[in-house]
């Protein structure tokens, strides 16, 4: 009997994600040179060139996570990886900038109504930083709570309108009752310089502080129900503002890295011709069959590095589509998917920097920034391995997770 092929008809809403996935991850491609250029001067500031931020506003890139019903893109997790990787070619900062932009405009997302349109009905270009590490300095008043102190790393505070952070209400024993994610204006906080670093040194990741700032209710986002998927946004036919949360925050910080290794591959491969390996008969590194090992090898864990990112971001879209929420195991498995990209795409470009030779280390080589961009951002704390692969074990065998709630 004659055999049929049934052909793959994507969903509407995905292949609608992909065609705007292309044209923001050209319009991201298209700003390279513009950001490579700066990318020097970025790093000497210790923020990102308002020239960069300036350009990819243009662009839209800032939109990529903002709801369509405020001129967003709304677009899925697997868009954002791509967008932040295309912008990582040319500057890691810019690129963890922006990721970290998008994803909190993600976290807005989930708010009630009044509060996203307060942040995104005011401005659509609105721009929200965060830090989940919450402050105890809260205390309840009517209507809301009024929320003190310092949280430290907060990647683009220096280009933001709103802050996003931690708060955590204790008893009067101190004995912790409720924990939030509050939405404040900029305006009503301050910044504290404490962004000394040796990589992702543009990123400004700098201390923000609140000094008795009055957060509404409808401002608070519970952090331990948005967890378990459980959001106050009303709009639940956006498919996309229902993908499983820690999931969400955690892979979005490999975007760079993806980026970033496709950068250092492509650097080594075209100066290959072109240099010399010291001290030997090779005048050229593309002849020596070492270097070309050396070279396949680092593409291979590249290579990993994608597969393990696309395959979680895939999964917890198309989760999320299906109006499910990502199963307890696969969300565990996301996590150790993060932290393998991570060590993936920072093990390729270590090898790469051997590979490329001493010369990787001169200030003047692209090739030392991304290097200490990428060793840097793989040790955040969400995407550190060791713990994913723990927290993804227990789940695998059953065993209880005594490890982190954040899953």
């Amino acid at each position: 009997m004659p055999t049929t092929t049934r052909e793959h008809h994507p969903h509407p809403a995905a292949q609608a994600d992909a065609e705007m996935r292309a044209t923001l991850a050209t319009r991201a491609r298209d700003l390279n040179p513009l950001l490579a250029k700066n990318a020097l001067q970025t790093e000497k500031d210790r923020r990102v060139v308002e020239e960069n931020i300036e350009a990819m506003t243009r662009a839209g890139l800032f939109r990529t996570m903002v709801p369509k019903r405020y001129g967003g893109f709304q677009g899925s997790v697997r868009t954002h990886l791509e967008v932040t990787a295309a912008v990582a070619e040319a500057c890691g900062s810019s690129a963890w900038v922006l990721a970290l932009t998008n994803v909190c405009a993600w976290f807005t997302g989930l708010f009630p109504q009044q509060a996203q349109d307060e942040v995104f009905g005011a401005d659509p270009d609105a721009r929200v930083a965060g830090v989940f590490s919450p402050s105890t300095q809260v205390r309840r008043v009517d209507g809301g709570i009024v929320a003190s102190g310092k949280w430290f790393w907060s990647s683009g505070c220096l280009h933001a309108d709103w802050a996003m952070l931690g708060v955590l209400e204790l008893d009067a024993k101190g004995v912790p009752l409720h924990q939030h994610l509050a939405l404040m204006p900029m305006s009503e906080l301050s910044i504290e310089d404490t962004w000394f670093t040796a990589g992702m040194k543009g990123t400004g990741s700098n201390c923000v502080i609140a000094n008795e700032v009055f957060v509404p209710e409808h401002r608070l986002l519970p952090l331990m129900k948005a967890v378990q998927g459980d959001y106050p946004t009303p709009f639940a036919d956006e498919a996309e503002y229902r993908a499983a949360f820690i999931p969400v925050a955690a892979l979005i910080l490999v975007g760079a890295q993806l980026g970033m290794s496709r950068a250092a591959l492509a650097h080594v491969i075209e100066k290959a011709p072109q240099r010399a390996i010291a001290y030997t008969s090779f005048k050229k590194q593309s002849d020596s069959v070492a270097f070309q090992m050396q070279v396949a090898k680092a593409a291979l864990k590249i290579d990993t590095a994608h597969l393990h990112a696309f395959r979680a971001a895939d999964d917890i879209d198309a989760a999320a589509q299906r109006g499910e929420y990502l199963d307890y195991k696969t969300r565990a498995r996301v996590r150790a998917d993060t932290g393998y990209v991570a060590q993936y795409a920072s093990d390729a470009i270590n090898l790469l920097m051997t590979a490329h030779g001493a010369g990787s280390f001169a200030d003047a080589s692209p090739m030392q920034r991304i290097w200490r961009d990428s060793n840097t951002a793989a040790r955040h704390a969400i995407v550190l391995q060791p713990v994913g692969e723990e927290v993804y074990g227990k789940a695998l065998l059953g065993a209880e997770n005594t490890v982190t709630p954040l899953v």
